[in-house]
This record gives C-alpha cells, structure tokens and sequence, in this order.
C-alpha cells in the first residue's frame, strides 16, 4: 500500500527528448536577450558588453559541464538541490535549494514586469501592472496543466523564439552592410565598433554588469530539474547540454555586435526593446508589431519555466522534508498544485509597477535573481567537486561514468573562483550591494534555521519511541 502511494506521488518522465532540447534553450532566450542586452550595451558599452557575454558564456559551460555529470548519474527533480544534500551536506541542499527557488520564482516577476512593458507599445494608456495581473492567471492556468502539456507548449514556444532571432541576426547584418536601408541612417557598417567607443564607462564597470549577464543567462540549468521527467536522461542531457551552449551563446554574441553596430551605447535603454526599434528603421510590413509578438511570447515562456523550475525544485524538497509536507502532494494530473500556488504568490512582486516605477521594479528583481543563480552556480560545481572525489574513494570506476567533466577538478574550481569573484565585485557597486547583502543574508538565514530545525528534530526523536 505505502508502495503504490509513493508511486501515485511520482513525476511522469513525460518529456521526450526535443522538449528537453527546446525548454532549456527556450528558457535562456527571453528578458535577457530581448532587453536586456540593450540595457548591458548602454551601461558597459559594445566592448564591454561583448566581453561580458563572452565571459558569462564560459561560466555558462562550466556550470553545464558539472551539472551534466551530476545530472545523468543522477536524474532526478531536485536536480541541484539534491546534489548539494547528498554530497556536500543537508544544510548546503536546504540552503541552496530555497536561494535558487527564491531567485527562480523572482525571475518569474522580472518576465512579468517586462510582459507588461512591452504591452505599453500596442496598449499605453493601460498600466503595466494590470498587464502583469493578467498574465500572471494566464500562466498560473497553463502550468495547471499536465506535464506534457506544458512541455509541448514551451516546445513551440522556444521554436518561434529561434526562428525570429534567426531571422532577426540576417536582417541586422544586411543592415549593417547597407543591402536592407535604415530610415534616417546611413550604413552604419562597423563604426560604432571602433575601439575608441568600446568602452565609453571604462573597463572596471564590465564586472559590474557581469549580473546582467548571468541573468541572461539564467534558466539553462532547467536542464537538471527537467532531467527529473524526462525521457532515456543519459542519453538527451549530454546532447541538449551539447547543443544548449553553442546556440545560446551565438544567439547572445552575434545579436550584441548587431545591436552595438547599429546603436550607439548611449542610444540603447531599457524600456523599448532595440530589436523592436531595428525593424521599425528596417521599414519591414508589419514585422515592428510581429517582433514585438515574439519578443512578448518570448519573455511570457521565460516566465513560464521559471514557474515550473521552482514549482518541481519545491515539490522535490518537500519529498526530502526541507520543505512544507502539503508541497510534495501531486493533483489528479501529476502537477504539484500547492507548490505551484505558493510559487505564483512571487510573481505577484511584478505589481509593484502599481506604485514603483517598471524600469525600477525590473532591475531590482533582475539584480535579486541573478545573485540567487549565481550562489546557485557555485553550489553546483562544489556538488560535482565532492560528487567525484566521494564516487573514486567508494570504488567506483571512471569509465563507468556516462558524462564526465573534463580536466577534473580544474573545472569546477575555475567555475567556482570565477563566480566568487564576481560577488565580490558587487560590493564595490552602491546599486547592487543591498541586494547581494539581502541575498547572502538569506543564505546564512537558511542555514541558521536548517541547524536549529535538525537539532530539535533531534532533541525530540531522542525524547519519543517509534512504535510503528
């Protein structure tokens, strides 16, 4: 009985393996890309902003190539957070697992926020946080839904958001190169790129926005929490890890050079996406309005696997007792309906557009999850350090291992020193230090109250007789 219980209480592995592909790639392609990178341009400059992705890009690889390793010898929901249980301690998994739910269910309000900012060019008169509202319901209804459902949707979702950065990279080189003409504007070809204007703000403000790129790219780690679903995980999480990177990084570099040819720094803002803005001079029928489409489709499937990424994170710690019992119940169609209530109450930060200005509210959430990821990031390479060096002293053979990390332990304490490196630039930023105190203070917080929570469980175990 209590087996067929647990059975009814279990994940279907429902995603095949294109829906693997297309969640992870369609969950880096978003806010991030569509405004992101205008906003990172203006603040760090072309060269600056090039330099960045690049940079971030290589961060990206590391944490993939750990998080591989881990996630197809172990496939499971928690992903993550259940690595840093089993092979750092309890106290690191509890911890980690409630950042990165907090940053995750956060970024969900980032995408909103945007949502409702992009709504402003069809609707201006109507405030973006009624925008936001209505998306919220739209999404909590979607995520409602089975597994498959969810995943088929995002499938085609992530497809649109390829073909139109595709179609968005030929038209900005044929404008750069003069073949499409910009109204107003000679061929810019690669003027704005000369170096006397690469960095307009100086080189030390690179490692202040390096958080707008880990932001950016937050969301490829969906890879481990969806491998929990999946179908044949050994086989598709390595090919998806392999495919993931190279197209999210030459989606990100090449649509920086276009952005940075054609706009200047100062040009480039936050609240009008400068993909939008390109195809208006482009003079192209239509196609404004349809990017603009796009890029609300887009940011609306970012949004949505934020959504399910803390919703199956929260689910998982509560199977493991690190979260509320009432998180770990399945509905009828295998969704974590508590868990996914609880989460949606995060997105509800994006109607603080009500009384705060959007721009404000999306940097402030924006800046909150991407210190969250970064923690995170870190965790899963001190997961895959401790996970080898515990599977080679209890006998087990690296041949045996289906996805290795290369040049162990290099690269996961590169990745380590790397991220590290990046916090401690934060503090020297006004902007972001109350952001990065409130982050590693909730860490701590976990921590304290993990230690406290075990040692009364303890205290009581050792004072009770299980009599069952």
């Amino acid at each position: 009985m209590v087996e067929q219980e647990g059975q009814l209480n279990q994940l279907n592995r429902s995603m095949k393996r294109r829906h693997l592909f297309m969640l992870s790639l369609g969950g880096v392609i978003g806010t991030g890309l569509f405004l992101n990178a205008g906003y990172t341009i203006n603040q760090a400059g072309a060269g600056g902003a090039l330099i960045g992705y690049l940079f971030g890009g290589i961060i990206l690889y590391l944490v993939m190539v750990c998080l591989g390793e881990l996630a197809v010898h172990m496939p499971v929901t928690g992903s993550f957070q259940t690595y840093a249980s089993k092979f750092i301690s309890p106290s690191a998994g509890f911890s980690l697992g409630w950042m990165y739910f907090i940053g995750s269910a956060t970024t969900a309000g980032v995408e909103f926020t945007a949502a409702g900012m992009i709504m402003k060019r069809w609707f201006p008169d109507v405030s973006v946080w009624v925008w936001c509202a209505v998306f919220i319901l739209l999404l909590f209804v979607l995520n409602a839904l089975t597994t498959k459902g969810f995943a088929e949707a995002e499938y085609w979702f992530a497809g649109i958001k390829v073909v139109a950065v595709i179609f968005f990279i030929v038209i900005g080189f044929a404008a750069i190169f003069g073949i499409i003409p910009l109204a107003g504007r000679p061929a810019p070809f690669l003027d704005n790129l000369a170096p006397s204007g690469l960095f307009p703000a100086g080189f030390v403000i690179l490692f202040v926005t390096m958080m707008n790129v880990i932001f950016s790219y937050q969301g490829s780690e969906l890879i481990g929490i969806a491998a929990g679903e999946s179908e044949e995980p050994q086989k598709n999480i390595p090919r998806a890890i392999r495919n993931v990177l190279f197209r999210i990084i030459v989606f990100y570099l090449a649509s920086i050079i276009i952005l940075s040819a054609i706009f200047p720094a100062k040009e480039l803002g936050l609240l009008e996406s400068p993909f939008v803005t390109l195809m208006d001079m482009a003079g192209i029928p239509f196609a404004p309005d349809i990017m603009n489409f796009v890029i609300l489709t887009a940011i609306l499937s970012v949004g949505n696997s934020c959504i399910y990424a803390s919703t199956r994170l929260l689910w998982a710690m509560a199977q493991d007792g690190m979260a509320p019992k009432r998180f770990g119940r399945l509905s009828k169609r295998k969704v974590p309906f508590a868990a996914l209530v609880f989460t949606m109450a995060f997105s509800l930060l994006s109607l603080l557009t009500s009384f705060i200005a959007a721009g404000t509210v999306f940097v402030l959430l924006m800046s909150i999850a991407g210190i969250s990821v970064t923690i995170s990031w870190i965790g899963i390479a001190l997961s895959q350090l401790m996970f080898r060096r515990k599977y080679l002293q209890t006998g087990g053979k690296l041949a045996d291992l289906q996805y290795k990390v290369p040049f162990y332990p290099v690269i996961p304490i590169v990745c380590i020193v790397f991220c590290v490196s990046i916090l401690i630039f934060l503090a020297f930023d006004p902007t972001q230090l109350v952001g990065l105190l409130v982050g590693l203070g909730f860490l701590a917080l976990c921590y304290i109250f993990y230690y406290i929570k075990n040692k009364k469980d303890k205290m009581s175990t050792n004072n009770h007789v299980d009599i069952r």
